[in-house]
């Protein structure tokens, strides 16, 4: 979705929707905000008893009809009382009605923030790999990060001021226009201006907001970049030009941040210098008799002050809408990854009892926006325990066909089968349950041994089950020797552990997976000679009675394999044994003459 196909009321109502299940929590804020509103606009009704308090006697008495009934008021001893009590009761008032109002909007903007950033993270990891594909991982950072910041600040900040200030304007408008509504027209007058501002600033707030989260967005890609390859930045002499992609994307993100002040610095100032002008005319108009009508003294000093009070959460109105407009451009980036539509989940079938046969019936298939086939014309059966290992040059489709069977990216429909049912036909989950990947690429997590092995589905498994798992992929040699063994934390992404000691880990997890179906993508590839055959025989062990579909290109690890589909250009040129493919001299002989000449080929 474009972030202008909804406009920013539009994700604004959608942002305060998340509000309704803290209901009670809003309430006791309104309450709270009404209060010290109403404190504000008694503050001003307390300065039309001022005339008569210093003309106060004995002998004088001043009727005021809102409090006759309650306070009688006719000596400067009366007086002296009354304004300190009323003062302390109007302040008091308003300082219960701030708290309330201030930490009970928090409190719910905090967990409608909490709630949106849980949604949106859940609703990312349910977004099919073309998603991942397409969109930048800094992007996507930025947006959990930056973005729902951004928001946190128009629902918390931005949205106590809005309440509680957009209440006092309320409440002293009411007020003046009690007084005498015909002066009161003046700000009537002057709202159409003041309008018009907002409107120019609001559109120009978002635009350089939703900038500003693209700088963000980049600069969060750069870094990361950087951060994660530091070996290379350092190995070939990279820094200096990282450090220039990094100041360009800083620089465009400062150049934006400096408009959006400056359209802020701007409007402000208008809207103050407006709404003096109104009060200025005030002035000029409550002189006129016949406008000021029957005010006294009292009535039309209470009048100036509420007037003059309308100028500060006027100002508030005004400066945080920058903060609600950033809060706004966010939200609309955040709905518009949450409303990317998830992986297509439609599949009721279950495997009950899986065998593992598998197969491709004249699959073509073509990423988004690529003109030419990944793949053309496959067609591949592998039955029920056979291990079948895909070669071939790199770009020759081997990765995305095994991608293509987990549905980590989406085949066109009726083209895959598993145990005679359609692919999409199956529920995902109940798919994936039944497949098991490592892949070259090993990914862990900030976690100790045994939780990076029992991930996920697996965290149930007991310790003797991940201990199993781990000698029979050859990693209890290393695990014994750390400090902690099994609880041993291995930082990001298994930084204090070697390629060899990071792929075990992996093969491991899918050891303990025991699913009946194992995609191996290069997965001996970062193991030496050694470690290499210790896993080339625990793998013999796990393919028994498994479906194995093995990506390598070390030819010399699927020399055993039932059989052999050697992919050129998307398509499959040649099947067989070993023997029989080496007897045939064709492309896979020549392949594996090159690498036994000494050439390499990776994918």
């Amino acid at each position: 979705m474009d972030n202008n196909k909804q406009s920013g009321w539009g994700a604004y109502k959608r942002l305060l929707s998340y509000v309704r299940q803290f209901w009670p929590a809003l309430l006791l804020s309104i309450t709270g905000f009404v209060l010290y509103a109403l404190g504000q606009s008694a503050f001003a009704g307390l300065m039309q008893f001022l005339p008569a308090a210093f003309d106060a006697t004995p002998e004088k008495a001043i009727s005021y009809p809102l409090l006759d009934d309650y306070i009688s008021l006719q000596t400067a001893a009366d007086y002296r009382i009354f304004f300190p009590l009323a003062v302390g009761v109007i302040m008091l008032t308003r300082g219960v009605g701030s708290y309330l109002g201030g930490y009970y909007i928090v409190y719910v903007a905090r967990n409608v923030v909490n709630r949106l950033r849980q949604d949106l993270f859940k609703h990312m990891l349910s977004l099919p790999g073309s998603f991942y594909n397409a969109t930048r991982s800094g992007d996507l950072l930025s947006t959990i990060t930056f973005n729902v910041e951004q928001v946190t600040g128009a629902a918390t900040d931005a949205l106590k001021v809005l309440v509680r200030e957009g209440l006092t304007v309320v409440a002293l408008l009411s007020y003046v226009f009690y007084l005498n509504w015909k002066l009161s027209m003046v700000f009537i007058f002057m709202s159409p201006f003041i309008l018009v501002i907002v409107g120019v600033a609001s559109r120009l707030f978002r635009k350089y907001s939703r900038r500003i989260q693209d700088s963000m967005g980049g600069v969060t890609h750069v870094s990361s970049e950087a951060i994660k390859g530091f070996q290379v930045v350092k190995a070939f002499g990279g820094r200096d030009y990282e450090t220039s992609r990094f100041g360009k994307s800083s620089e465009y993100n400062l150049r934006q941040s400096l408009k959006l002040a400056r359209v802020d610095e701007i409007s402000t100032p208008i809207i103050q210098l407006l709404t003096f002008m109104a009060i200025a005319l005030l002035f000029w108009f409550g002189l006129s008799p016949s406008i000021k009508g029957e005010m006294d003294t009292g009535t039309f000093l209470a009048y100036i002050t509420a007037a003059s009070l309308l100028a500060k959460p006027l100002r508030q109105l005004t400066q945080v809408n920058s903060k609600i407009q950033r809060g706004v451009a966010a939200a609309q980036s955040i709905f518009e990854i949450m409303e990317t539509a998830a992986e297509i989940d439609q599949g009721s079938a279950e495997m009950i009892n899986p065998r593992g046969l598998i197969e491709f019936r004249n699959l073509n298939f073509r990423y988004p926006g690529v003109e030419e086939s990944t793949l053309s014309d496959i067609n591949l059966r592998i039955n029920p325990g056979e291990t079948v290992a895909l070669v071939g040059r790199s770009g020759a489709g081997k990765s995305t066909l095994a991608n293509l069977l987990p549905r980590f990216v989406d085949a066109p429909l009726q083209q895959i089968f598993v145990d005679g049912v359609a692919l999409e036909d199956y529920r995902l989950a109940d798919l994936r349950k039944n497949i098991a990947v490592v892949n070259q690429h090993i990914v862990l997590f900030q976690d100790s041994v045994a939780g990076n092995i029992a991930y996920g589905d697996l965290a149930d498994a007991s310790a003797e089950a991940i201990e199993k798992a781990a000698t029979t992929a050859h990693a209890t040699e290393f695990i014994n020797t750390l400090a902690e063994g099994m609880q041993t934390q291995i930082g990001e992404d298994g930084v204090n552990l070697s390629g060899g000691q990071r792929q075990r880990l992996a093969l491991a997890r899918a050891i303990l997976k025991d699913a009946p179906i194992l995609i191996l993508d290069e997965a001996t590839s970062a193991l030496d000679t050694e470690s290499e055959r210790y896993i080339q025989d625990a793998l013999e062990t796990v393919m028994q009675g498994r479906t194995t579909l093995v990506i390598a290109h070390r030819l010399s690890t699927i020399e055993k394999a039932d059989k052999i589909v050697v992919m050129d250009k998307g398509q499959i040129v040649e099947t067989g044994t070993h023997t029989e493919l080496l007897a045939k001299g064709g492309a896979y002989s020549q392949l594996y003459q090159l690498q036994f000449g000494g050439a390499h080929s990776s994918d």
